[in-house]
């Protein structure tokens, strides 16, 4: 496997994961980056690794990320997401590999006038290799499913989940942004999404934040499993 980069959030924040790798700072024309040096792989916090001072997904510097982790020479990117269900077949503690996703306000780009148009993928080999090893750590795996981002950070109506049920299996805030940069600069990319929580409407217990941390919390170990694994290969 190319040089590998893995994004994670929620998951690993509720871990010791991280105490491990050596922290560095990265200059890009887009900011500041944090990576955290492992053996195998470099990995990035994407809401960062101080307690005090979590990023907010909208606020989240996707073009510096991406863009730090090419600098090091990484070629592919899995990325670890969070995410609530659409569909109540979807029961939280399963993990989703997505075949597709929808952005609805277009996110961000690493372009501000080149004439340049992308058609956003997510890399199909690499969503392979996710499987695959996904398959050997973790109990229940869908393969396939579409994610619609959301910008946050609060969560969504039940309308407006009602609406994207329709089109979408899995909603979150992260995977879809930083999908469309990684293809911009020429990453492979693809995502293993666990899915923490009913969105806001599809079970009828209500939705909080308690919750959604919680369900967070049982699926890091797996995430950890599934971690362990892929850099065994």
């Amino acid at each position: 496997m190319a040089k590998l980069g893995i994004i994670s959030g929620t998951l690993l924040r509720q871990t010791t994961f991280y105490d491990s790798l050596r922290p560095g700072t990265v200059k890009t024309p887009f900011g500041k980056a944090l990576l955290l040096q492992g053996d195998d792989a470099i990995f990035i916090p994407r809401h960062g690794i101080d307690e005090k001072s979590y990023i907010l997904p909208h606020l989240i510097n996707h073009q510096a990320n991406l863009l730090a982790l090419r600098q090091r020479g990484v070629e592919a990117v899995i990325s670890l997401n969070s995410t609530g269900a659409l569909k109540i077949a979807l029961k939280p503690g399963r993990f989703v590999v997505p075949d597709d996703f929808i952005l609805p306000d277009g996110g961000p780009t690493i372009f501000s006038n080149q004439p340049v148009h992308i058609t956003p993928t997510l890399s199909e080999p690499l969503r392979r290799r996710i499987l695959q090893v996904a398959r050997q750590s973790l109990r229940d795996v869908t393969d396939g499913g579409v994610y619609w981002q959301t910008r946050g950070p609060r969560l969504e109506t039940k309308a407006e989940i009602r609406m994207m049920s329709k089109f979408a299996d899995i909603v979150g805030m992260t995977m879809a942004s930083e999908a469309v940069i990684a293809k911009e600069l020429g990453l492979s990319y693809a995502a293993l999404c666990s899915v923490d929580n009913y969105a806001h409407g599809i079970a009828r217990k209500a939705l909080s934040m308690e919750e959604i941390n919680k369900n967070a919390r049982c699926n890091s170990q797996a995430a950890i499993k599934f971690i362990e694994q892929l850099l065994k290969g």
